[in-house]
């Protein structure tokens, strides 16, 4: 664990701590080092809101920071073990300028205006570039250079070949008794360029099957040692493969072969993404020239053994990359991305390949067909521009039947499901039976029940039957910590028990006295969310004590409002501007909570305003336009559209914004550029 030291300016800590208290001045300031509670770079924000607020400061002030995660780069002892990431806010070119090249004997990397700026020791080198093996700091930095690619794709990753000395040095760090600890840094960038020798991987090959019997994967190093005995071809490589599964997909399909082929398959009718996406290139490169046709094969071996639909997805993943690769896809006036865009798309009506990969193209083509449709409009080449309209046009008519009945995977990873939470807020009959579905599946996890359970019951269509399906599972798998902070929605035991209030049904009494237990201690900060079910004046009196309070806020505030709007028969929005300016309410909590109830039907229940978000966007458009709002809540809501990614870096809006969108967003912008955001 890491702890935070006094200001002892022997230790890296103590003298950054120190260097850091002499920075601030006009138009920037620096916000003191982190605690648990800034663990994101939006808690570093919030952070600094709040401290302008208390301290008076202009709210265009330029400010820097690190947050609790990038603390992680010091050691208890103080000590420096990583680059430490410095985040900013407001002017760029400021925020340089107010750092200046940081405390002596350490340097700052400016990372430019996308990224953060990187502090680090100033360490000493021979005249090779070589540091001295037990400078610690030295050779890190070594490491991390060596590893840096020069490119990388999908499917490859290409290194700058290592000067002589380098590899020599390296080399001469594998030499005599093997430490795995240590081997595992200094083999990944010899085997990045195929230079581990027989002898090296023998050596750690022996030490790591001892050392690690059984639980192989648990040594970050097999990822440099399979590849090797691979290309050596070593009698145990195959051994070695399969007992790592899944894991040893990448380095199997680099090495094609009958035996890579089988293990592959083992592996991907197990559902398992990477290993499907692997399985394909084998294929292709040894059975099926044809990159369509050996998909179809595989596709139709994935649903005889039943995998599961993720499978279908890797499967579509690797034949977009494979098709995108191919001579000739290339079309004049096109960016880079074109022929992955359109063969998305494509794939979604082609009949060469079954159903299951055809739903599972035109689920990914749900946010590519309007870009692709905007992309073949530039096109200099008249007729590969009509081939492309006609593609999408065929998508539009096969859409609806294909996307019948299916949703998201709620397996992966949780942004994911945010990303596309937007296309619910106004769901179709087929979207609802279909999260009424997953919710009824046993085998729905339970960050798909908290994802479909919130939708249904946000909208109102979460009724007895959701209740009972969930409330064999409850004790057993709901009472499970589950950590919210990041997405759209709450707990699915919070918002099981609000279901359960609602209705009157008797199972509300045992969850509500499980929620009244001390243990566990995930529930505590979230356990007034469930007043949220069957409101009443008494749960809004303790919502309201906790909201003034000093606590931080997991989305009590919001819960407050929404009750109140349900108990006083109005919308949301006017509730939460009688609140600002409220004494004990803090201004950076209800600004994200004005523009997250916007539409009460599908509150945004993530802990901060989400700028790479079109739900945020929508709902702070919205909120600086409702004429029957005061001109303080609009300019709040003006002021959060603007600082939105749409106007910043729109290529980190996801999904990717269209030009049409972009196009909307700064008119809309631009419409509005004589109105002052408020403070």
């Amino acid at each position: 664990m890491v702890v935070l030291v006094g200001l002892n300016t022997h230790t890296d800590l103590g003298r950054i701590r120190a260097w850091w208290r002499t920075l601030g001045g006009d138009r920037f300031a620096v916000l003191p080092p982190p605690t648990r509670g800034r663990y994101t770079q939006s808690d570093g924000h919030e952070d600094a809101a709040e401290m302008f607020a208390v301290r008076g400061i202009a709210t265009d002030t330029s400010f820097a920071y690190w947050h609790w995660q990038s603390h992680d780069a010091f050691a208890r002892s103080g000590e420096l073990t990583g680059e430490l990431c410095l985040h900013w806010g407001g002017d760029h070119a400021t925020v340089a300028a107010g750092l200046g090249e940081g405390p002596e004997g350490y340097r700052i990397v400016n990372g430019g205006p996308r990224g953060a700026f990187l502090l680090d020791k100033v360490t000493a080198t021979d005249a090779d570039g070589l540091p001295d093996p037990d400078d610690t700091t030295g050779v890190r930095q070594l490491l991390a250079r060596l590893d840096e690619p020069r490119r990388r794709t999908a499917r490859s990753t290409e290194y700058d070949p290592l000067a002589p000395a380098e590899e020599r040095w390296l080399h001469d760090r594998l030499a005599g008794p093997v430490d795995l600890a240590a081997a595992v840094r200094f083999a990944a960038p010899l085997e990045h360029r195929q230079a581990l020798t027989p002898d090296e991987t023998e050596r750690l090959l022996s030490a790591w099957r001892e050392a690690y019997a059984g639980r192989l994967t648990a040594w970050r190093g097999w990822r440099s040692v399979l590849p090797a005995l691979l290309r050596q071809k070593h009698p145990e490589a195959w051994e070695v493969a399969a007992e790592l599964g899944a894991d040893a997909a990448y380095a199997l399909a680099a090495h094609p072969s009958p035996r890579s082929l089988e293990l592959l398959r083992a592996a991907a009718l197990t559902g398992d993404g990477g290993a499907v996406r692997c399985w394909f290139r084998a294929h292709h490169a040894l059975r099926e020239p044809d990159p369509v046709r050996a998909a179809a094969a595989l596709s139709g071996e994935l649903t005889e053994h039943t995998a599961p639909e993720t499978a279908q997805t890797g499967l579509l993943q690797a034949l977009r990359e494979a098709v995108a690769d191919e001579p000739g896809t290339r079309h004049p006036g096109a960016d880079a991305s074109f022929p992955l865009l359109l063969a998305t798309v494509g794939f979604a009506t082609d009949e060469r390949l079954p159903r299951p990969l055809r739903v599972a193209a035109a689920k990914a083509a749900a946010d590519t067909a309007d870009r692709v449709r905007e992309a073949a409009g530039r096109l200099t080449d008249a007729a590969g521009a009509a081939a492309a309209l006609a593609v999408v046009d065929r998508y539009d008519a096969a859409r609806d039947d294909l996307l019948a009945g299916t949703g998201p995977d709620l397996t992966g990873y949780e942004g994911g499901l945010g990303d596309l939470y937007h296309r619910y807020r106004t769901p179709a009959p087929a979207d609802v039976r279909w999260l009424r579905d997953r919710v009824a599946d046993p085998s729905t996890g339970v960050q798909g029940i908290a994802f479909c359970l919130e939708l249904l019951y946000a909208h109102g269509e979460a009724g007895e039957a959701e209740l009972e399906a969930l409330l064999p599972r409850w004790k057993k798998e709901l009472t499970k910590k589950y950590r919210t902070t990041y997405t759209e929605w709450r707990h699915p035991l919070v918002t099981l028990t609000c279901l359960a209030l609602d209705l009157d049904h008797p199972a509300a009494e045992a969850m509500l006295a499980w929620w009244a237990k001390p243990k566990p201690l995930w529930k505590t900060p979230v356990r007034l969310l469930t007043h949220l079910g069957a409101p009443d004046e008494t749960k809004a009196a303790e919502l309201w004590d906790f909201v003034v309070s000093s606590a931080d806020d997991n989305g009590q505030l919001m819960t407050w409002v929404l009750l109140r709007a349900r108990l006083d028969g109005t919308h949301p929005l006017l509730v939460a501007e009688r609140l600002i300016g409220q004494r004990g309410v803090r201004a950076y909590v209800l600004n994200r909570v004005l523009i997250g109830v916007a539409d009460p039907a599908q509150p945004l229940w993530h802990y901060a305003v989400d700028p790479r978000s079109h739900s945020w966007l929508r709902r702070a458009q919205e909120v600086a336009d409702d004429p029957r709002l005061t001109e303080a809540a609009r300019a709040i809501g003006l002021r959060t559209a603007r600082e939105h990614y749409a106007f910043r870096y729109p290529d980190q809006v996801s999904p990717v914004l269209t030009d049409g969108q972009l196009a909307a967003a700064h008119a809309w912008a631009a419409a509005r550029a004589d109105r002052t955001a408020a403070d």
